[in-house]
């Protein structure tokens, strides 16, 4: 069916992986610490999964997941990425990743500035508005009455598609949020960021709860009500 690549094993990257797996994916982890810091978690997904160096996995994706801290996107393979679909999760913590100061000033959106390192890549935002245990819980079939949406966003109509295919097959509906400059809508602190799916969680809804189906038409009323 493919092969899911992956930049970034942790929270997020590694409940992808197990999605991908349980999809019928080959998936390619990585980390910045090297393949075998991550031997407990090919194990754990069996065959279908192996470890390997960030370069290597960018060039075996068919997908490649960029989930690393956003202070950590220059390391980020360029080469390997050119022509690919990069899903990328990042969103900014000013006090884990450092004052950035195009964001502060909202001149620019955190997959812009991945898109920008990556110049011949197809950059779409996806997986980075979700609790990564409510990602877990969540997913469902296709045509399942409870199926939860995520939104995506990227300048390249067709790597759209393609990041829709993808989150299908790991068991989400996807509502087009617009381009990279619009992705600010989802990103931390907006409303469609982690509350849609955590509605029985009181605050941000970080919880280990298993989480609230979210559907299209709740994620797009969520958008819509973003403001700067």
């Amino acid at each position: 069916m493919g092969t899911l690549g992956l930049i970034g094993s942790g929270n997020i990257g590694g409940t992808l992986a197990r999605l991908a797996v349980a999809a019928g994916l080959d998936v390619v982890l990585s980390n910045s610490r090297g393949p075998d810091t991550l031997a407990s978690l090919v194990e754990e997904l069996g065959p279908r999964a192996r470890a390997a160096t960030p370069a290597e996995a960018a060039a075996a994706g068919d997908w490649v997941v960029v989930t690393v801290p956003l202070r950590a996107y220059r390391e980020v393979p360029v080469e390997p990425l050119a022509g690919k679909v990069v899903l990328d999760t990042d969103n900014y913590y000013p006090e884990r990743d450092g004052r950035i100061p195009e964001l502060d000033a909202e001149q620019t959106t955190t997959s812009e500035l991945l898109q920008r390192h990556l110049p011949d890549a197809k950059v779409v935002k996806a997986f980075n508005n979700i609790y990564f245990k409510h990602l877990a819980t969540l997913a469902r079939p296709a045509g399942a009455p409870d199926r939860s949406a995520l939104p995506i966003a990227g300048d390249d109509l067709a790597a759209k598609a393609v990041a829709t295919a993808l989150l299908d097959t790991l068991g989400f509906d996807a509502v087009d949020a617009g381009t990279l400059a619009e992705s600010w809508r989802f990103q931390r602190d907006a409303p469609a960021y982690v509350v849609p799916y955590a509605k029985n969680a009181p605050g941000t809804g970080v919880t280990d709860a298993p989480g609230s189906p979210a559907d299209a038409a709740t994620i797009r009323a969520a958008l819509a009500a973003a403001r700067r």
